[in-house]
């Protein structure tokens, strides 16, 4: 078998049984780099010289039982928006493209006691505002599917890194779909953990109360697997909890759908859902209920509300967060200003993007005085009415299905047309991060055009076993799914 098709854990195997080195998996990762990155622009910086460093360091570690976890060896991107001590940390933005954190965020120590190889940072939407990776201040990054297509977004540099065979594995972050969207582009497979089980120390924040880092890979099993490494209470974050249940890879063994129930919302289904991802969608549901699991369709009242509860807290929360950058501290700062006020405004202005500033100001508004009461606290009361449907719903399911996107990825350009539609193409994915729930993308199916869809499933608060048991099963029963033509290929 050759490197570029391995899985991440079929990697590690090879390593321990010494069938290969460390390097080589290293050595494989840059030369993928170096024959699509041109094309894809997955990455923003690579660490060639650290890596093959690294590498020796971590191949004699495996030999004297240092590492001895099942990642041990294997490489693997980080975006963007997560600190790397001593190097540089942009959040794809000019207002921080000089910005060296001198500290590692909780995620990449736990990548590293578990002996794994960081290749470089991950280009995605400014500040992970954006769902197609157009917005990023350094580039766009194209679907290595069809490089005339985006990848999503905002983790879209991750996932594309991963399809495009430039890394085993990489960390995202989801803030309302921002692992799972671009998973279903690129087909790949994306974990959104519950709230709270993976520490955001050390993850620059856009809305605090909704962003989660999660795992991208090949599989499922190798997102289990990842899972495992970089979740666990972190007393540096108040929002970290303390779970016993983070054996995840032990949900996966048991590939039966027998028996598990699945809820599928009536309105996912509505007006606006691509004709081919419906007929992909309901496909899975065949495949799954033939499998012996029971699904059941069930309606959400709250679906309308979704979006505009998201925008109005997230936005609200960036425009809180983003205060800082303000060319004070740290980061870029205007060449020319007449005061402080002055610099503060001609910095703002020219270190963020446009999307940045949209919700900046959006969020600035429904914060206002007059306004707070008119939609800010009404966003939060209508999260807890979808909190409360999401509840009653997993009192008879085990899993909620749903697309994740209601289209497959659309061509570069035609997104950031209409930032409105952008944002509805959020739909099925945000009231995952509104109610703290776990959900996970797996690729199930292909449009005319060759592009991947994928199917979401989520899960109640805690519930990462069920949702990674499923998905497996359906893996299992699915087969393989295709790699993109190597560089991509034109519409």
């Amino acid at each position: 078998m050759e490197l570029e098709s391995m899985t991440a854990l079929e990697l590690a195997a090879k390593i321990r049984q010494r069938e290969v080195s460390v390097l080589d998996g290293v050595k494989e990762v840059f030369d993928q780099i170096e024959s699509k990155e041109d094309k894809v622009h997955a990455y923003l910086d690579t660490y060639k010289k650290e890596a093959y460093a690294r590498a020796k360091e971590v191949e004699k570690g495996i030999q004297d039982g240092t590492y001895t976890g099942p990642l041990a060896g294997v490489p693997i991107a980080v975006k963007d928006n997560i600190c790397i001590k001593g190097k540089k940390t942009t959040c794809a933005s000019k207002i921080l493209e000089n910005f060296v954190p001198q500290y590692n965020a909780e995620v990449i120590d736990s990548l590293e006691k578990a002996g794994m190889i960081i290749i470089g940072k991950t280009n995605m939407d400014e500040f992970a505002m954006g769902s197609t990776t157009e917005t990023s201040a350094y580039g766009v990054t194209r679907n290595p599917w069809n490089l005339e297509h985006v990848p999503g977004g905002s983790s879209g540099g991750s996932c594309a890194a991963v399809a495009a065979g430039e890394t085993f594995m990489a960390l995202g972050s989801d803030t309302g779909g921002s692992i799972r969207q671009p998973s279903s582009f690129c087909g790949v497979t994306g974990i959104k953990p519950t709230y709270g089980t993976v520490s955001r120390y050390g993850l620059v924040a856009y809305a605090s109360s909704l962003d989660q880092i999660g795992p991208v890979g090949k599989n499922v099993a190798d997102c289990a697997a990842l899972l495992e490494v970089i979740s666990g209470h972190d007393p540096k974050d108040s929002t970290s909890l303390d779970r016993k249940d983070l054996d995840f890879s032990k949900s996966i063994e048991e590939k039966k759908l027998l028996g598990m129930k699945f809820g599928v919302p009536k309105e996912f289904l509505a007006r606006g859902l691509d004709p081919e991802v419906k007929e992909s969608f309901m496909n899975t549901l065949k495949t799954l209920t033939e499998q012996g699991a029971i699904v059941e369709f069930f309606s959400v009242e709250t679906m309308e509300y979704m979006i505009p509860a998201y925008y109005i807290i997230a936005s609200a929360e960036a425009s809180s967060n983003l205060e800082r950058f303000d060319g004070v501290k740290y980061g870029y700062r205007a060449a020319e200003y007449e005061g402080l006020h002055d610099m503060y405004k001609k910095t703002r202005t020219e270190g963020f993007g446009e999307e940045v500033k949209r919700r900046i100001m959006l969020g600035s508004f429904v914060l206002s005085s007059g306004y707070y009461d008119a939609y800010y606290l009404k966003a939060l009361r209508t999260k807890a009415l979808i909190k409360r449907e999401f509840d009653h719903a997993f009192e008879k399911y085990d899993v909620i299905l749903a697309p994740a996107a209601p289209y497959t990825a659309p061509k570069i350009g035609e997104s950031l047309q209409d930032p409105l539609a952008m944002y509805l193409g959020d739909i099925y994915t945000v009231a995952v991060n509104l109610c703290g729930l776990p959900g996970i993308t797996v690729p199930c199916g292909q449009d005319k055009a060759g592009m991947p869809i994928g199917i979401q499933m989520i899960g109640d608060c805690f519930g990462e076993h069920k949702i990674l048991r499923a998905a497996a099963a359906y893996e299992a029963v699915r087969g393989a799914f295709p790699a993109p033509e190597k560089g991509g290929k034109k519409a």
